[in-house]
C-alpha cells in the first residue's frame, strides 16, 4: 500500500479553507494564505503546513477526498450491493462530494501533469484506486490485486477527465460514461483471468505459495 501523506486536523482544515481560492489563484501559497486568513488561522503557517508547496497540498486534498469517500460508503445501503456496484457507487460518491470543487480538481491535474510531479500523481491515483476497492469491500491479495487496480486506475482517470467537462448538475453524463467503461471491463473479464492464470504458471512456486490460491470470481461465490 502506498503511504498516505501527513495527516492532521490542521492540514485538513487548511485544505477546506484553500479550496474556494484555488479556482482563482491556483494551488499556490497565496491561495493558502488567503484561506487560512478566512479560517481565522495565521497565514504565516502556510509554509509550515505544506512545506512541499502545491504538490504537497494536492496530495493532502486527494487523501482527504479518499477518506471522505470511504466514510460516506459506510452509510446504510451500500453493503447490500455487489462489489461491482459498490465500485461504481464509490466513484459516483467521490465525484459528488467534489462537485463544488471541480475547478480545483482541474487545476490539481494540471499541476500533477508536470514532469516533476509524476511520482505524486501516481501515488495519488494509486491511493484513490485502493480506497475505492476497499470501500467496495475488496480484500484480494493475489494476482488479481494488480490487474483490478490497474484496470480501475484507467477507468477512474478517464471518468474524472470526462467529469471535468460535464456541465450537468447531477453528473448524469459522467455516470453513463462510467457505466460504459465498467461494462467493457466485464466483457474482458475472461481475458483478464486467463492472463492471471498464465502469469501464475510462470511464477516460481515459492512466490505462488506466498500469494495464496487464485481468487474465486464473484459469480461463483
Amino acid at each position: 500500500m502506498i503511504a498516505a501523506p501527513e495527516r492532521s486536523a490542521e492540514r485538513d482544515a487548511a485544505i477546506d479553507a484553500v479550496l474556494p481560492h484555488v479556482a482563482f489563484d491556483g494551488w499556490t501559497r497565496s491561495a493558502l494564505r488567503r484561506g487560512l486568513t478566512d479560517a481565522g488561522a495565521d497565514p504565516r503557517d502556510a509554509a509550515l503546513l505544506f512545506p512541499g508547496g502545491a504538490a504537497d497540498m494536492i496530495a493532502a486534498f486527494c487523501d482527504l477526498a479518499d477518506r471522505r469517500m470511504a466514510a460516506g460508503m459506510t452509510a446504510p445501503g451500500y453493503a447490500d450491493l455487489r462489489v461491482s456496484a459498490r465500485v461504481r457507487a464509490a466513484i459516483a460518491l467521490r465525484l459528488a462530494q467534489n462537485r463544488a470543487h471541480r475547478e480545483a480538481v482541474r487545476r490539481a491535474l494540471a499541476v500533477l501533469a508536470l514532469p516533476g510531479n509524476a511520482a505524486t500523481a501516481a501515488a495519488c491515483t494509486g491511493r484513490t484506486v485502493e480506497a475505492i476497492w476497499r470501500a467496495a469491500g475488496d480484500r484480494s491479495a493475489d494476482f488479481s490485486w494488480y490487474t483490478k487496480r490497474a484496470i480501475l486506475a484507467a477507468i477512474y482517470t478517464a471518468t474524472v477527465l470526462f467529469w471535468l467537462s460535464d456541465a450537468g448538475e447531477d453528473d448524469a453524463a459522467t455516470l453513463a460514461f462510467l457505466d460504459r467503461r465498467l461494462a467493457g471491463v466485464k466483457r474482458i473479464g475472461g481475458l483478464r483471468r486467463r492472463a492471471e492464470d498464465g502469469l501464475r504458471r510462470l511464477t516460481p512456486q515459492a512466490v505462488r505459495d506466498r500469494l495464496g490460491p487464485p481468487a474465486v470470481p464473484a459469480r461463483q461465490r
